[in-house]
């Protein structure tokens, strides 16, 4: 090949490396400005839903007072002298959401750690797929379960008119927050070094002095992300306890009473309101609270994940 050749052959080269860079540059820029454009869309629809929910929700106060929305104890919008006091449905939910929480929460977590650290590589595969079926199952379905078969359960066991309660919808909303909890804690607990495990076993500690004093805190943002979301997801529940909390919009004296929780009472009532009513837009009120609520604890959850990766743990 002559110099002649040599100098073409460059040229050509050249001009190619610089259109395929070209080409890339354009395809990098395309997906930027599509995954911003992506991203702008979510901010905004979930602003436009915060916005929509707040703004009908405000109505209510045009004829109900706020302090007898927030402080009042009695709920009913259908009466002839109609009540909308939301401290029963709060206090249902939060009911509901602590016990399910007292349940689901050492559960889970003990779980996450016999996956992670204990159970052999088969028996770990299998208890995966049995916990991400069970985040599958819908919510419905462990509803008519708990009609069927808990309720009863429950009643006969602990001698009690019904088994409609605030405990019959803990057990059922743990069981829906035991998946996220599991899987969140069981890969914290998996991202921890295995530095960490050999240093603590070559200093003479056991496997589960290891587990409880080494792994556990170091993966504590982790774990608590995990709680905070497990308890986002079971205050958000709505057709399990629709069906067996016995919808009575009371202050529950105990655990084994009926009670009403904000999401079921939105579900139950909102088909047989009347647009634009005060009934109406009271229910978009408590719409409002149960996003505000999950939208705090999720903030929450976020900021410890976030603590937790600048602290290295």
């Amino acid at each position: 090949m002559g110099d002649t050749e040599k100098a073409i052959y460059s040229k050509t080269t050249i001009s190619h490396r610089k259109d395929l860079t070209r080409s890339s540059r354009f395809g990098e820029f395309l997906i930027e400005k599509t995954i911003f454009s992506i991203g702008i869309t979510a901010i905004l629809i979930l602003g436009l839903i915060f916005y929509y929910l707040v703004s009908t929700g405000l109505n209510v106060f045009a004829t109900v007072s706020i302090s007898e929305f927030f402080t009042t104890t009695g709920w009913f919008p259908v009466s002839s002298n109609a009540k909308y006091g939301t401290v029963p449905l709060v206090v249902g939910s939060l009911m509901v959401t602590m016990g399910a929480i007292l349940i689901s929460v050492p559960i889970g977590i003990g779980s996450a750690i016999y996956i992670s650290e204990v159970a052999p590589a088969k028996a770990r595969t299998v208890l995966k797929v049995i916990i991400e079926f069970l985040s599958a199952v819908p919510s419905v379905v462990l509803g008519f379960l708990g009609i069927v078969v808990l309720s009863n359960w429950v009643r006969i066991t602990l001698s009690i008119p019904t088994g409609f309660t605030a405990f019959t919808g803990a057990i059922l909303v743990s069981l829906m927050a035991l998946p996220t909890i599991i899987s969140i804690s069981d890969d914290a607990i998996a991202a921890v070094p295995k530095d960490y495990r050999d240093a603590s076993l070559a200093l003479g500690a056991t496997k589960w002095e290891t587990i409880r004093y080494v792994l556990v805190p170091a993966a504590s943002s982790g774990i608590t992300a995990a709680v905070m979301l497990g308890v986002g997801r079971a205050i958000g529940e709505t057709m399990a306890v629709l069906m067996v909390t016995g919808n009575a919009a009371q202050i529950p004296d105990t655990m084994f009473t009926s009670v009403r929780t904000m999401t079921a009472t939105i579900a139950a009532e909102m088909g047989d309101t009347v647009r634009n009513d005060t009934h109406y837009f009271a229910l978009f009120a408590i719409g409002s609270m149960l996003l505000f609520m999950t939208t705090v604890i999720n903030t929450i959850a976020d900021y410890v994940v976030t603590r937790g990766k600048k602290e290295g743990r």
